[in-house]
């Protein structure tokens, strides 16, 4: 193990030996003149335009994501108006299907009191139509009896009473037979 910490040793006393042969102190200084020219150039010429780019781009991403935050806050005063439209359509149509069961319910109560009084109106037709066909019965039968009568009459007493007194003297009977029910 001595022996290889002493080649390693011995290897970097090489190492740094050599290295001192191959660099020369006019070369490091040359370098360190031309590494700070180049430095300088860079800051004059690549630099501002470089930052310039870096800054330009930096203010388009800016605004994009300004235009991004904003295009989002659109789109949430729009999702909210259309919320605000769909809630005002929804009470609309409440409104139409109350509006529409009211007034069936108008036409449907018309529809009945019409028909109540039509059926009211026929039942009063029918009453006078059935109490004057009763009347236009009643004399027929009348009529009917008066003539049956006289004929009795004639055949029972054998001889022609004029059908005038007879018929007066029919009718008066009638109308006490009527009166005494």
């Amino acid at each position: 193990m001595d022996t290889f910490v002493l080649l390693s040793s011995n290897a970097d006393s090489g190492f740094l030996s050599s290295l001192n042969q191959r660099l020369n102190l006019g070369d490091i200084i040359a370098t360190v003149v031309f590494f700070t020219i180049l430095m300088l150039l860079l800051k004059k010429f690549a630099w501002g335009p470089l930052m310039g780019i870096m800054d330009q781009r930096a203010e388009m991403i800016a605004n994009e994501i300004e235009a991004a935050e904003q295009s989002r806050l659109d789109s949430q005063k729009l999702l909210e108006e259309q919320r605000a439209l769909l809630k005002e359509a929804h009470t609309n149509a409440q409104s139409i299907v109350e509006n529409a069961k009211k007034q069936g319910e108008a036409q449907r109560e018309e529809l009945l009191h019409t028909t109540r009084a039509e059926v009211g109106r026929l039942k009063e037709s029918a009453a006078l139509e059935i109490a004057t066909e009763r009347e236009k019965a009643i004399a027929a039968v009348r009529e009917e009896f008066v003539s049956l009568s006289i004929m009795a009459a004639s055949k029972v007493l054998g001889k022609e009473v004029s059908e005038e007194d007879n018929r007066a003297l029919i009718e008066e009977t009638i109308v006490k037979a009527g009166e005494g029910r």
